[in-house]
């Protein structure tokens, strides 16, 4: 058992201690408690900021997550400096857990980057249809690594926002209007300008192209068997594929009833008799 005269010195060894590091400790918690209070001020003001200039949630929520491990990050040090921990070990700590978390998720730090470029300077955004990679769909969701299309046969894909970054995209709902175009063919003996009055005549009757610019027609190429011809006309870029399949319903049933028909290739073959005297026969 401990002597009177033991005790007596570990309890000044502990008033010691105590007077010695109690202000410090006092400290430190003030500093923790008044900082957590000032990153739950700062996440805040930050959300308000983000509803009111129309952020896009998901790059919102990155920014704030971010900035509050940031914060956190600073106010760990301060109350560690306070209680007399070296700056520089939490700096080593920090740098060896940076350098191993970038090794292990290098992709993932690719799919992140990718999607932080994208939510910035968005080259889409939700409910838009773009062609990327030879893939067609309506962009469902958008996250910090991946974005998701939805098909028009209803199948989901998900690319890596990394692949996405660094591709061509071709968005198709970005503008305020889209072009439809039609190709068909003539024969060389249809009449051009009949041609064009019967199909934009046809076109202009569907109730949701753009009035202005007008539809129309133009000889687009001279081909072996046949003319090309381009029909083109103005929509929304949500009724272009309604309006593509109509229009092409709406120009058969108008060329049908012209009695105008679309042109097949053929060859026309003569078979010369051995017996020059005879006249070759008909062609085939």
């Amino acid at each position: 058992m401990f002597t009177e005269e033991t005790l007596t010195k570990i309890k000044d060894k502990l008033l010691d201690v105590l007077f010695e590091i109690g202000p410090d400790i006092l400290i430190s918690i003030v500093v923790l408690v008044l900082g957590a209070i000032f990153i739950r001020l700062i996440s805040r003001l930050l959300r308000k900021s983000f509803r009111k200039y129309n952020i896009e949630p998901s790059l919102a929520t990155f920014i704030q997550s971010l900035v509050r491990f940031m914060l956190y990050a600073i106010l760990i040090v301060s109350v560690g400096t306070t209680l007399g921990i070296k700056t520089s070990s939490f700096v080593a700590i920090i740098g060896a857990a940076g350098l191993a978390i970038g090794l292990a998720l290098q992709g993932s730090l690719a799919n992140f980057a990718g999607g932080v470029l994208i939510l910035i300077f968005k080259p889409f955004k939700v409910d838009d249809l773009i062609f990327v990679n030879g893939k067609l769909g309506i962009v469902s969701d958008i996250d910090i690594l991946y974005t998701r299309l939805t098909t028009f046969d209803n199948r989901i894909i998900t690319i890596p926002n990394g692949t996405m970054a660094n591709s061509d995209i071709d968005n198709r709902t970005m503008q305020d209007k889209r072009r439809v175009d039609i190709t068909l063919k003539f024969s060389y003996d249809e009449d051009m300008t009949q041609i064009r009055k019967i199909v934009v005549d046809a076109m202009k009757k569907h109730p949701r192209i753009l009035k202005d610019p007008e539809p129309d027609v133009w000889l687009d190429d001279f081909r072996e068997y046949d003319m090309k011809v381009a029909a083109r006309c103005w929509v929304a870029p949500e009724e272009w594929w309604p309006v593509y399949w109509e229009q092409l319903e709406a120009i058969k049933e108008a060329l049908d009833e012209a009695g105008i028909k679309i042109p097949i290739p053929k060859n026309e073959v003569s078979f010369a008799n051995q017996n020059t005297n005879e006249a070759p026969s008909k062609p085939v």
